[in-house]
């Protein structure tokens, strides 16, 4: 039974920004679950090659490169997916961005590029993926789409002028999408991460790295298999019955924050 629940067997996924980080770990811990196959998208080419590369060792996966915080993009990835596919069973929507700038130089241009990559093209998206995220789906056998937000879009955060505001929309965007997409037997769920060893953290110094731990409750940060096993969960028949929910993967820091 704990194998059934936690299976992806037979199921096809697609997870955006899968080239690195997050988005790595999870299409690897689809494969590793039994997925059939696995789309991945990133913004370079050679990247997403490279990452489908080597998940191939562990099943199919498939590089999709483009740039989806452009609409053309958004709506190019949705076409080649129903070309390729007759219906998908989930949908990671992972691609994200940040822009660090102080308050009184932040340009409107970081203000656009974030809002654009991590709250517009998500749910569009989602919305033309529906279809086929419908087709497959049953009241036994749902489809799933799970958001990436972040904990910086649960407490306060002073210096993510735009990151920060736009996951706590893709946090509302979550729990509207889970609402309207239910009837097609569809789940919608975010996930949102806090530290985790990732390209994006490389510029924490050791300094501050032992600072940031200390405020944590289980004084780490996160590691593959902390992403990994949520979102297995929240894809396979465990979650089954979650869905317009935001889960924090944080070792507690936004219980003290």
């Amino acid at each position: 039974m704990l194998t059934e629940l936690f299976s992806l067997q037979g199921k096809t996924c697609v997870v955006t920004g899968g080239s690195r980080g997050l988005g790595f770990f999870m299409a690897k811990a689809f494969l590793g679950a039994g997925a059939k196959r696995v789309y991945i998208t990133a913004r370079k080419a050679d990247a997403c090659t490279a990452a489908a590369q080597e998940l191939s060792e562990l099943g199919e996966c498939i590089a999709l490169p483009g740039d989806i915080s452009s609409m053309d993009e958004v709506m190019a990835l949705a076409g080649t997916l129903k070309e390729r596919e007759e219906s998908i069973d989930v949908l990671v929507n992972n691609a994200g961005r940040g822009w660090l700038e102080s308050f009184e130089n932040f340009p409107e241009m970081g203000w656009d590029k974030v809002m654009d990559l991590n709250v517009k093209a998500p749910f569009f998206l989602t919305r033309e993926l529906t279809p086929l995220l419908a087709n497959g789906a049953s009241a036994d056998n749902t489809a799933c789409v799970i958001n990436i937000g972040s904990v910086a879009g649960i407490c306060g955060e002073t210096d993510t002028f735009s990151y920060a505001p736009s996951k706590s929309a893709i946090h509302q965007v979550t729990r509207n999408l889970s609402a309207v997409l239910a009837k097609h037997h569809i789940r919608v769920n975010a996930i949102a991460p806090g530290r985790f060893f990732t390209a994006m953290t490389e510029y924490v110094g050791k300094e501050q790295y032992e600072m940031e731990c200390a405020s944590i409750p289980l004084r780490r940060w996160g590691e593959e298999k902390d992403i990994a096993g949520l979102a297995i969960m929240l894809a396979s028949t465990a979650g089954g019955f979650i869905t317009g929910q935001i889960i924090p993967v944080d070792g507690g820091l936004t219980v003290v924050r």
